[in-house]
């Protein structure tokens, strides 16, 4: 009786853990809903500090200083390095390709690629000259110089006391101009999450 008794509550345990275990739900939300399960950095989190750049940087003097300087031309931008400077992994480039889409989408300025994607087209360019028929390879020495590159960091504040936490964040992004070394815009976007554990 007591080796039937012992089967039977490992067959309820063993239903009650799978049961259990089976509870996992997943639904789709609307991407712009804010969801911060944890008070780390997330997606909501990039999309405000996109949304603050774009405004910030396609509002600065720079532009019209100069396109006044260039016969009305529009300026050429590369987009650098965004450092991660804070205490967590963060993705720069979830928000640097919003800024850069702005730039495109704007019409006011002309983006050019950087780092690792243009040394794939250089080696594109190379292996046409090789591989390409004359009339279709495509020349060297005709890259669009860029005139400013914009760079930035993150950075991150955290205070703790028992269950209760503070994450704060600073992203600062600046735009030099690439001949003079000269800065023409500075923004900053700051985030702060109180976390009760």
């Amino acid at each position: 009786m007591k080796r039937n008794l012992t089967f039977v509550l490992a067959i309820v345990l063993t239903a009650t853990f799978i049961k259990g275990c089976s509870s996992h739900k997943v639904e789709r939300v609307d991407t712009k809903e804010t969801i911060d399960l944890s008070g780390r950095w997330n997606d909501t989190d990039s999309r405000l500090v996109a949304e603050e750049m774009v405004n910030q940087v396609l509002g600065g003097a720079w532009i019209g200083n100069h396109q006044e300087d260039n016969n009305g031309k529009k300026p050429v931008v590369v987009v650098g390095l965004v450092y991660n400077k804070s205490h967590e992994h963060i993705s720069a480039e979830t928000f640097v390709k919003d800024v850069e889409k702005a730039f495109i989408n704007s019409g006011r300025v002309r983006l050019v690629q950087a780092g690792e994607k243009r040394e794939e087209l250089r080696r594109e360019r190379a292996t046409q000259q090789e591989m390409s028929s004359m009339e279709t390879a495509k020349a060297w020495g005709k890259e669009l110089g860029a005139d400013f590159m914009l760079n930035g960091d993150i950075n991150s504040i955290v205070d703790t006391y028992k269950k209760e936490r503070v994450n704060f964040y600073k992203i600062n992004m600046e735009l030099s101009n690439l001949e003079t070394n000269e800065i023409v815009w500075i923004g900053d976007k700051e985030i702060k999450k109180y976390i009760n554990k």
